[in-house]
């Protein structure tokens, strides 16, 4: 399923109980809209959002109110930002990154959250079960779960000289130790080395760039992060200044000039 009908599936989810409920709260309801990237290249996600309320027929600005955050890929910025938004008495909380669906689900028990996550929602307790999630939270998993195991393969395949592989992540989202962990485990077994980086800002990236090439890697897997995503135009310069065959989660960094 593309990422477009996943955020139309959120936005129409989001709204399911009736007006009248809150209509003691406010005019309208209020949906508080959580990322802890930033819009920059989101803008069609945030169309498709749009447009699966208005399926539902609910027109913002006219029958409802969307209040957005965006932590701008600093996620210590996150329980600041949800803390607004049940300030503003929101309806619910749409959570459309898996660090800010995991603040959000931290900060209330009673408000409705509907995420969208790349790991497994039951592990990290956004979820009981896929069946019946429980709680106040649910959502779409993307299963991406072993996904950076399969993009070395490919990446080796691609690049079979390269005998030492790097790979980065951003310390700060919660799932860079699963990340790490499947990509170290996928190298073994297929006999490659892999080195380990992590950056969660712009000197901190450079810095990865410069011991990546100081230890001779010979390729480079990015770690999925939305703060690598607000990042891409620096991640793709920073592989091609030195010269090593890279491979990223979505298209995007692509069409910013990688390769």
């Amino acid at each position: 399923m593309r990422r477009r009908e996943l955020i139309v599936l959120l936005g129409a989810a989001g709204l399911a109980r009736p007006l009248a409920l809150r209509a003691a709260q406010t005019t309208m309801p209020i949906v508080g809209f959580l990322h802890s990237g930033s819009l920059s290249g989101r803008e069609t996600q945030v169309a498709a959002f749009r447009e699966g309320l208005a399926d539902s027929r609910y027109i913002e600005g006219k029958n409802l109110v969307i209040e957005y955050r965006w932590a701008e890929g600093n996620y210590d910025l996150l329980p600041g930002l949800v803390s607004d938004l049940l300030r503003r008495q929101v309806a619910v909380i749409v959570a459309s990154s898996f660090p800010s669906a995991l603040v959000a689900k931290q900060a209330t028990t009673t408000i409705p959250i509907v995420f969208m996550a790349g790991d497994d929602p039951i592990k990290h307790g956004l979820a009981a079960s896929l069946n019946h999630p429980g709680g106040n939270a649910t959502g779409v998993s993307l299963l991406t779960a072993g996904l950076n195991g399969k993009r070395l393969g490919v990446l080796h395949e691609l690049v079979p000289k390269a005998a030492l592989i790097a790979f980065l992540v951003n310390p700060n989202n919660p799932n860079s130790e699963t990340q790490s962990s499947e990509v170290r485990g996928a190298a073994q077994s297929i006999g490659l080395r892999i080195e380990v980086l992590q950056a969660s800002t712009e000197t901190e990236i450079d810095a990865a760039f410069a011991a990546l090439a100081e230890r001779g890697a010979g390729a480079f897997i990015l770690g999925p992060d939305p703060f690598f995503f607000n990042r891409r135009q620096q991640l793709v310069t920073l592989a091609a200044r030195y010269a090593v065959p890279a491979i990223y989660e979505v298209r995007e960094f692509v069409e910013a000039g990688g390769w």
